[in-house]
C-alpha cells in the first residue's frame, strides 16, 4: 500500500508530561482525530508560510467563549492571519471583552425563565448580564455618532474604525490582553461581514438612521474588496513563485461563502483568470447530504471554480466543533511556525481594488461579446415598447380587453 495514503498505527501508552505536538502527532490517529492532525500538518508545513495569502471566515459563537482573544489575536499577531470575513454577532460580543466587561462560564441546563427574570443572557453555558448588552449598545451608539462614520464605508473600514476605539478605550481601561478588533487594527488585518445588518451591531447602525444619522454600509464595497484580495494573493509569491490562497473556514454559513465567492467573482463576473484557491481547511458540524453551503465539500467548491481542482489534496474537512479544534489547531501552529511578517492588506485595499478595476475594463475590451440568453433578450426588447397595460393587480390586459 503507497505510504502517501497510510502509515502504520503503533499505539503506545501515553506520557504524563506530553506537549502538544507529540500529542497531535503521535495519538491522532483516525476519523476525526486524524483529519485534525493533517489539518495541523498542512498548516504548519505549507500555509503558514511567507507567500500565502490566508483567509479566515469565523462564525458561530466563538468570541462569547474568549477564543478572539485567546486564540484568533495571536495568530493575527504572529502574522497567520491576513483577513477575516466574520458574523457581526462575533464582532459585536468581541466587543464586551474590550470594554472590561464579564461573561461567566456555566452550564446549558439552568432555568431560562428564571435568568430572564434576573436579567441574564445565555448563549449555551456562557451567562453574563443583560446590562452587558445595554452598555456595549451605548458604546456602540455613542461611537457612530462621531464624524469619521458619517460616510458611506465598507465594513472593512467601519471595523478598522471601531477597532481604533475599542483599542483606545482597552488602553484607559487597562486591559490586559486585547479584543480581535482592537488586534486586528494594530496589525491591519481587515475585517469584513458578509450580512452587516443581522447582529446587534448593525442593528445599531439602523437606529441611528432613523436619527438622521449618515453612516451607510456598502456590500459592493466589500465585494470589490476582498475579491482584489484574493486577486493579488497570487503575486506575493517568494524567490519568484507564484503566490497561493488560503481559505480557513470556522463554522459555515454566509462568511464561508463570502470568503469563498472571491474566486467566481473574479473568473465568473470580472471575465479574470479562473484559479481558485490553492488551500481549503474547514471545521465544520454540518453535512453535506442537506445540500446546504455549511457542509459543502471542497470538491464541490471545485465546480463552482472556488477551488484549484489540482489543489484537492491541500482541502480537508474536520467534522468537530471549531471550539475544540481552534485552541489545538493554534497551539500546533504557534510551537511548529515562525511567525511571518504582517501583510497590513488594510492599509492596501485601495491600490488592490485599482489593480483589479483596470485589469477587469482591459480584459472587457479583449473579451468576445457574450450570448445573450432569451430572457436578456426579451428585457431588451420590452426596453424598446410601449408599458404593457395591466390590472391594478399587474396581470397584463391581453387584447386591450378587460
Amino acid at each position: 500500500m503507497s505510504k502517501s495514503l497510510s502509515h502504520k498505527i503503533a499505539p503506545a501508552p501515553m506520557p504524563s508530561n506530553i506537549n502538544v505536538v507529540d500529542l497531535i502527532d503521535g495519538y491522532f490517529t483516525a476519523y476525526n482525530s486524524a483529519r485534525l492532525r493533517e489539518i495541523c500538518h498542512l498548516l504548519s508545513r505549507e500555509v503558514m508560510r511567507e507567500g500565502v495569502t490566508v483567509g479566515l471566515s469565523l462564525s458561530g459563537a466563538m468570541t462569547p467563549a474568549g477564543f478572539g482573544v485567546s486564540a484568533l489575536s495571536p495568530l493575527m499577531r504572529a502574522g497567520f492571519i491576513d483577513w477575516i470575513i466574520s458574523t457581526g454577532a462575533n464582532l459585536y460580543h468581541d466587543l464586551h471583552y474590550g470594554l472590561g466587561l464579564d461573561l461567566y462560564a456555566s452550564h446549558p441546563f439552568v432555568d431560562d425563565a428564571k435568568l430572564r427574570q434576573e436579567g441574564r443572557i445565555r448563549i449555551y453555558d456562557i451567562v453574563f448580564g443583560y446590562d452587558v448588552l445595554l452598555e456595549t449598545d451605548a458604546f456602540i451608539r455613542e461611537l457612530l455618532k462621531a464624524e469619521p462614520f458619517q460616510k458611506r464605508m465598507g465594513t472593512a473600514e467601519f471595523h478598522h474604525l471601531l477597532g481604533k476605539y475599542i483599542h483606545e478605550v482597552e488602553q484607559q481601561l487597562g486591559v490586559q490582553n486585547p479584543c480581535l478588533l482592537s488586534t486586528a487594527y494594530e496589525c491591519g488585518v481587515p475585517i469584513y461581514t458578509s450580512s452587516p445588518g443581522d447582529s446587534s451591531i448593525g442593528m445599531n447602525v439602523a437606529a441611528l438612521a432613523l436619527e438622521g444619522y449618515q453612516l451607510v454600509i456598502d456590500p459592493s464595497i466589500d465585494v470589490n474588496e476582498t475579491a482584489a484580495i484574493a486577486y493579488a494573493a497570487r503575486e506575493t509569491g517568494i524567490a519568484g513563485l507564484e503566490g497561493k490562497s488560503a481559505a480557513l473556514i470556522l463554522g459555515g454559513g454566509s462568511p464561508k461563502n463570502f470568503l469563498l465567492q472571491t474566486q467566481p467573482q473574479i473568473h465568473e463576473v470580472l471575465g479574470l483568470e479562473e484559479r481558485g484557491h490553492d488551500y481549503f481547511v474547514q471545521i465544520t458540524d454540518a453535512r453535506p447530504d442537506t445540500g446546504g453551503l455549511s457542509g459543502a465539500t471542497p470538491s464541490e467548491a471545485v465546480s463552482w471554480g472556488k477551488v484549484d481542482p489540482e489543489e484537492l489534496p491541500n482541502t480537508i474537512v474536520c467534522y468537530t466543533d471549531s471550539t475544540i479544534a481552534l485552541p489545538i489547531m493554534t497551539a500546533y501552529v504557534m510551537n511548529q511556525c515562525p511567525a511571518r511578517p504582517l501583510k497590513r492588506l488594510y492599509d492596501r485595499r485601495d491600490a488592490l481594488v485599482e489593480r483589479l478595476r483596470l485589469d477587469y475594463l482591459a480584459a472587457k475590451l479583449h473579451q468576445p461579446e457574450q450570448p445573450t440568453t432569451e430572457v436578456a433578450r426579451l428585457i431588451q426588447q420590452q426596453k424598446t415598447l410601449q408599458p404593457v397595460a395591466t390590472y391594478p393587480c399587474g396581470t397584463p390586459i391581453r387584447n386591450g380587453h378587460r
